[in-house]
């Protein structure tokens, strides 16, 4: 059972399991200080994963952003879903990077799917229902627990090092992820609005900490 925001100094904070079902967080303005950082209670290491979540930005043709970001204190790019302007979209897992082209993403809310898995090395992005040719990213790898997860910049640090140039301004929702990869009929059904228990971050049950100007509003996809 979810509690209300606490005001501090400006900054909403939360600590407790939220149900976030048709809500969004807004980051309305470019900033290096307004972030949400993510808590989950994984036990053992990740050898595979999927990440999936809407968003909703004009910076597409204006500069590059952070979508999705996972850290470690050995590896600040752990986990990475990154819009790199002009080329399209960069997936980083344990350090290394592949890039999956697509020309500038439209003015409307996108949904993304991100997958992979340590056995294979196999790399896929889905985006609004549609699969991208897959990539060979970190075969054999294996990521940390101990995880620090943020939406709205990209750690160049664990938990820091922000750039506002790099920082998403717009919205962002349904982020959900698992500690396997989802097969495409899932993927589908995910994109189609089923939840499929999300067992890493779960949308509808979400221990987060909000900080900076963030705002909690309806979707509006």
């Amino acid at each position: 059972m979810g509690v209300g925001p606490k005001i501090i100094q400006g900054e909403v904070r939360r600590t407790s399991s939220t149900d976030l079902h048709k809500k969004a967080f807004v980051f309305p303005k470019e900033t290096e200080n307004s972030y949400v950082s993510l808590k989950t209670q994984l036990r053992t290491p990740l050898k595979a994963f999927t990440v999936c979540l809407y968003f909703y930005t004009e910076l597409a043709r204006t500069h590059s952003y952070s979508i999705f970001s996972y850290a470690t204190k050995q590896q600040p790019n752990e986990i990475l879903i990154f819009w790199s302007k002009g080329k399209g979209y960069i997936f980083g897992v344990h350090g290394k990077q592949v890039l999956f082209q697509s020309p500038e993403n439209t003015q409307a809310p996108t949904h993304i799917c991100a997958s992979w898995e340590s056995t294979s090395g196999i790399a896929e992005l889905w985006v609004n229902g549609k699969p991208r040719m897959r990539k060979s990213l970190e075969k054999g790898a294996i990521l940390g627990t101990e995880a620090s997860i943020i939406l709205g910049q990209e750690q160049d640090a664990f938990a820091g090092g922000f750039d506002r140039n790099q920082c998403l301004v717009g919205d962002i929702g349904d982020v959900n992820m698992w500690d396997f990869v989802l097969s495409p009929e899932e993927i589908n059904a995910v994109y189609l609005g089923s939840t499929l228990s999300p067992n890493v971050l779960n949308w509808q049950a979400l221990n987060y900490e909000a900080k900076g100007e963030v705002f909690i509003k309806p979707q509006l996809w």
